[in-house]
């Protein structure tokens, strides 16, 4: 009996010993979301052909998700809110919906609009997974770029604008009677661009001449017995494109500014703006933000969806986390650590790619002019005869590679500046003269991914060579983390004439030292009290820098990160706000101590 005793405990302690040593990686995300964005109609009488998704209505029912996308010509299905299934609806808006509102009241029914001419019935259903929905005989008016919104009594209220003139406006509805208007309307908020830079038109919140921004994208969260309208501005092409709150007791206002505005702000990094979102609350009590974030190559509506982890502080202030929001973050139903960072860093950053052929090479990034500053780049090879791309790993989306076909002849090399364990890759795909115009069935994405120490002996890690999954944001975390310097994408098929990529990431940890903390970090306020300037020594080592500020030392709640530079330059600070800044580095290998933090009045 004895011997039978230690035979388990031995069995035991072996088995304890294979799984802590076979570390499963956690479930994860990354933005931009990796979903099957849907090619857009509107400028395909000018044959621009491209993939968007914007103005994100998110809803829980019934304990699953719904997220309706501006002009997809139906919806998307989720249980856990990484994983989205898209469901092609039984009766829907001709061009699909524009810029969507979607309510889910009191478990029972879901309420939808969004049609494009600004006009019609608003839809419901009991049903969404069935695509069927049923629509009111009323006709509403002024449904573009709006929120419906039905309070705990009933009470049904819809709001819109879409502007840089006219304010936000709210009407009341009858739920109960067609949707029909009550006669209640009343405007509620302006830009105020002279107080708030970030409200400023323009990349970098800069336009030669255009100074008043964009408001549209209202949105309703009620939240403590408080009613949280919050807006988008300054325009979503823009890398500052943010949404903001106004806070008030009733739905009706008054409304106060929030003073740590705005509230959900990627203006840094790899993928921009985080702008005309909604706000919504997970099964276990967590808040999320779905935004729009601008990739704006192919034109200045091509756009992608991000979701941050959203809090509400003990005054009561609203807040998301976009800090290194387009690294891998901890996926929704991580106990302790939902929407956060994981710690796994760009691997990839400069990294030395060779390619298989190339038709054009093309850096673009969107100027203060609110047009491109484009360069095609020029044929170059290495000593062993390879062409060079420098696009595919300088962290811009923006930036393109065209192989000269679209086949399984086509591949890309990349040797990291420095080895280190791989826990997952994001693939961006670019859509060059792709020719698809509309929600389009049978799309895919098939290739395989390969790794290795030396670039000679390959191990392949990833195999979607049968794939039948459309993804243009392909995010792949791998089960357990491997060893590599040099990485290998192998194609099979994608859509479209020609294979094209922005970019490819490598995400995991490297094996130096993360990088020392900043020295000399000093915050110059302009005479404009909306800007300020920033200037520190470099580092060594460090990649670059992430930025954080706020409206007092413990709600830091904003971040801008860069790379390479050791100076910035932001125009996006409230005049009359006193603020609070820090600073660290960071690296393949981790991130730096934050400086202590700088006080500016």
């Amino acid at each position: 009996m004895k011997g039978f005793k230690y035979i388990l405990t031995a069995t035991a302690i072996l088995f304890s010993v294979i799984v802590h040593s076979q570390k499963v990686v956690p479930e994860t995300y990354i933005n931009p979301l990796d979903i099957d964005y849907t090619y857009m109609v509107y400028n395909s009488s000018r044959n621009i052909s491209y993939r968007s998704g914007a103005d994100p209505a998110v809803i829980e029912f019934r304990g699953e998700y719904y997220m309706f996308v501006t002009r997809s010509f139906g919806y998307w299905h989720s249980t856990d809110l990484i994983n989205w299934e898209f469901i092609k609806p039984k009766q829907w808006f001709f061009e699909g919906s524009n810029a969507p509102t979607a309510f889910n009241y009191k478990d029972s029914l879901v309420y939808f609009a969004g049609d494009p001419a600004g006009y019609g019935s608003i839809l419901y259903t009991d049903d969404p997974k069935s695509g069927k929905w049923t629509p009111t005989a009323s006709i509403s008016n002024n449904i573009q770029d709006s929120e419906l919104f039905i309070d705990d009594d009933g009470k049904t209220y819809l709001y819109w604008g879409s502007s840089n003139i006219h304010p936000l406006r709210v009407k009341m509805l009858d739920k109960d009677d067609r949707f029909l208007e009550t006669g209640v309307e009343k405007e509620l908020i302006n830009l105020v661009e002279e107080e708030h830079g970030w409200e400023r038109f323009g990349e970098n919140n800069f336009h030669p001449t255009l100074k008043e921004g964009y408001m549209e994208g209202a949105s309703m969260t009620k939240h403590d017995g408080k009613y949280y309208l919050q807006y988008a501005a300054p325009g979503t092409q823009f890398n500052v494109y943010a949404d903001a709150a106004y806070v008030g007791e009733t739905p009706l206002g008054p409304f106060k500014y929030m003073k740590n505005n705005p509230y959900s702000f990627k203006p840094g990094g790899f993928t921009n703006g985080a702008g005309h979102g909604i706000t919504m609350k997970q099964t276990n009590g967590q808040y999320w933000h779905f935004a729009t974030m601008a990739l704006a190559s192919n034109s200045h509506w091509e756009r992608r969806l991000a979701m941050f982890p959203t809090y509400f502080d003990e005054e009561g202030l609203m807040y998301t986390n976009t800090s290194y929001g387009d690294y891998p973050l901890f996926g929704p139903d991580h106990p302790t650590k939902a929407g956060q960072h994981t710690g796994w860093m760009l691997l990839s950053y400069k990294g030395k790619a060779t390619v298989s052929s190339s038709q054009m090479q093309i850096r673009k990034s969107t100027s203060t002019d609110d047009d491109y500053d484009i360069t095609e780049m020029p044929l170059e090879k290495n000593s062993e005869g390879e062409i060079i791309s420098k696009l595919l790993t300088d962290e811009s989306p923006k930036s393109f590679w065209v192989a000269e076909a679209n086949d399984d002849k086509q591949w890309i090399k990349i040797e990291m500046l420095a080895p280190g364990n791989i826990y997952a890759f994001q693939l961006n795909f670019h859509d060059q003269e792709s020719g698809i115009y509309t929600r389009t069935d049978g799309l895919r994405h098939r290739f395989t991914l390969e790794v290795s120490e030396d670039g000679k002996q390959w191990k392949k890690v990833v195999d979607r060579s049968n794939s039948f999954e459309d993804a243009p944001n392909a995010y792949i975390p791998l089960n357990q983390p491997v060893k590599a310097k040099y990485v290998r994408y192998n194609n099979v098929e994608v859509p479209g004439n020609n294979l094209a990529l922005s970019e490819i990431r490598v995400f995991g940890k490297g094996f130096g030292k993360k990088p020392a903390k900043v020295k000399k970090f000093k915050v110059s306020r302009q005479e404009d009290r909306r800007d300020a300037s920033f200037k520190w020594e470099p580092v060594i080592g460090a990649q670059g820098y992430n930025i954080r500020w706020g409206i007092a030392p413990d709600k830091l709640y904003q971040s801008w990160l860069i790379y390479d530079v050791n100076e910035h330059f932001m125009r996006n600070l409230d005049r009359d706000t006193k603020y609070y800044f820090s600073i660290e580095a960071f690296s393949e290998n981790g991130i730096s101590e934050r400086t202590e933090i700088v006080e500016v009045k």
